[in-house]
């Protein structure tokens, strides 16, 4: 019995992250706009916005950057504990920023009608369909690629090719959000500085500590709840 409460408490505190980490993004993306949804939003769309077209087929980008999320935040959550503490301690720090900001400055922008047809046309309607054009800045698909780019970016023991292929991906996610008119400019570097800033401050201060010991709580909880149910 001993050996098996081990292996488990081994193993769960990674399951742990990734689900408290999914659950808060959600909380936070769709609080904020059942909160704020009826309230004024900002445009802060400038010429240069203006002057970005509109390429239909980054869709597959913004669409396809979920696959590179769910690979690099299981390589987050399978780290070493100081580090998997420290980025998903930034990860849920950035959040409550998010959140902050989609209630004190929420804002929108006007997106294009889609007249084209065939695939692309059909993934950019379905693209407005299920996202409405509010909680922009910082613009959350920017912040979660680049934290998978930060997650790996000195990770040795990862392939080189994987890091390189890591920051590029950011860097496509970054532009689609534009192209695609999901967001503009302003977006992108919001959701960069903060992803940046949370991380390094996660470093520095006592809160990843804060956070890895109620992960170990919790985990601790589980297990224990999981050992005396019934059989």
């Amino acid at each position: 019995m001993e050996r098996k409460t081990k292996k488990l408490n081994i193993s769960s505190e990674p399951v742990i992250v990734l689900i408290l980490a999914f659950i808060w993004n959600l909380i936070v993306y769709t609080g904020a706009r059942l909160i704020a949804f009826s309230w004024p939003h900002h445009d802060i769309t400038t010429a240069l916005d203006r002057r970005i077209p509109l390429v239909s087929w980054t869709v597959l980008i913004y669409f396809g950057c979920y696959a590179v999320w769910g690979i690099n935040y299981y390589l987050c959550a399978m780290q070493e504990k100081p580090a998997r503490d420290r980025f998903f301690c930034a990860d849920t720090l950035s959040r409550l920023v998010c959140f902050l900001i989609f209630l004190v400055f929420p804002t929108t922008t006007v997106r294009p009608e889609i007249t084209e047809g065939g695939v692309w046309g059909a993934l950019m309607k379905l693209l407005y369909f299920i996202d409405s054009a509010d909680n922009l800045f910082p613009s959350i698909h920017c912040l979660i690629s680049w934290f998978c780019w930060i997650g790996v970016r000195k990770r040795k023991e990862i392939p080189a090719w994987y890091r390189h292929f890591s920051f590029i991906a950011a860097l496509a996610v970054c532009v689609s959000t534009v192209t695609t008119k999901q967001h503009v400019l302003v977006d992108i570097f919001g959701g960069v500085l903060l992803a940046e800033i949370s991380y390094y401050i996660a470093g520095l201060s006592r809160l990843s500590e804060t956070y890895g010991r109620f992960i170990t709580w919790l985990q601790r909880k589980i297990s224990e709840k999981m050992q005396h149910r019934p059989k």
